[in-house]
């Protein structure tokens, strides 16, 4: 499974982005998908997560702010991010918890990770 994601750049405190993740490949199925941020030289944090059910978690740092949606049909999830901080500057990554079956009929479960998007929120 591979994850693409788009949405990231520059924004003045206050403002908002939208991160977009998609996933793609040949016979899977997604579990949780879920968006981390992760400063240089620093552990990766969870920014908010999401269930094929719709239930959803967030850091504490970003509840209601930051709302996480899913479109599990195209096996999407998106992160809109409202109330930006100049603290919310870091490199977000997109997850994805997958099931999939390969040739000889076998089930492969796997974490997911996207390429990171940078976010910078200006003072």
């Amino acid at each position: 499974v591979q994850l693409q994601a788009s949405g990231g750049g520059l924004v003045q405190a206050g403002g908002s982005l939208r991160l977009s993740c998609a996933a793609s490949g040949r016979r899977f199925t997604i579990n949780d998908m879920g968006w981390y941020r992760q400063a240089l030289g620093k552990q990766c944090e969870l920014v908010a997560r999401a269930t094929s059910g719709g239930t959803t978690n967030y850091a504490d740092s970003v509840k209601g702010r930051f709302t996480i949606s899913r479109d599990n049909a195209k096996n999407t999830v998106d992160l809109q991010m409202n109330s930006l901080k100049p603290e919310d500057t870091v490199v977000y990554l997109c997850e994805a918890d997958s099931l999939s079956w390969t040739d000889d009929g076998s089930l492969v479960a796997a974490r997911n990770w996207g390429q990171g998007t940078q976010v910078t929120v200006s003072s």
